[in-house]
């Protein structure tokens, strides 16, 4: 099975314009790539350049830093799942969860939650495990893995580091088997790619994704 099945193609750069969405769902449909992730202003823009073929459409709330209040989010969250989005990855409250405050992060990632699935729709909790301890992140995948949250995700790509192998490894062990992991943030090789997925990822985001997907032709030539 190729790469190009765990990955969500990804622009979130605040720059991005309608030729960068363009070349991004074209590029998704050519190498099969899972998803694409866009900015929530171009989610519509993107379903309907996909066609409704099988690539998803993603997009993100909150993003990038989180610490907005929870009616944002929902809003946010509402306006994506109107515009056709299959996926939000949701950046949780990393100020209230590094200050202890799990009255405010766990119940707002439950809203969350409720919100899409009840539409069917599937949602990804980005942690920004650079920022948090071990003891943190073991702490957050439990508490949403009893929320049954569809992915826990990572990093934003935007605060701290990027995806790690030890991060992805702890957080499969602290994760229930049917809650899944994104991966995100510096992703640009093949080989890190393998690693991650080795580690226990079922999905990447990436930006340099058809650089990686060249990469595993290569390799196998």
């Amino acid at each position: 099975m190729s790469i190009a099945t765990y990955i969500d193609h990804t622009i979130l750069k605040p720059d991005t314009t309608i030729t960068d969405i363009e070349t991004l769902c074209m590029e998704a449909m050519m190498f099969g790539f899972a998803a694409v992730c866009v900015p929530p202003y171009y989610v519509a823009e993107a379903k309907r350049r996909l066609m409704g073929g099988q690539v998803k459409v993603v997009t993100v709330a909150g993003f990038p830093f989180g610490y907005g209040n929870t009616s944002a989010k929902l809003i946010e969250i509402h306006e994506a799942l109107t515009s056709g989005a299959d996926e939000i990855d949701v950046v949780q409250n990393l100020a209230a969860v590094k200050g202890k405050n799990t009255t405010y992060a766990t119940p707002e990632i439950a809203e969350c939650v409720e919100m899409i699935h009840s539409s069917g729709k599937v949602i990804k909790v980005i942690l920004e495990t650079g920022l948090l301890t071990d003891a943190q992140i073991k702490a957050c995948c439990k508490a949403y893995g009893e929320l049954n949250v569809d992915y826990v995700k990572t990093s934003t790509g935007y605060a701290g580091e990027g995806a790690t192998v030890h991060a992805v490894q702890m957080m499969r062990r602290s994760l229930p088997e049917h809650v899944l992991i994104k991966a995100s943030g510096g992703i640009r090789t093949f080989e890190f790619a393998k690693e991650l997925i080795a580690a226990g990822a079922d999905r990447l985001g990436c930006s340099g994704s058809v650089q990686i997907i060249h990469a595993e032709g290569l390799l196998k030539i």
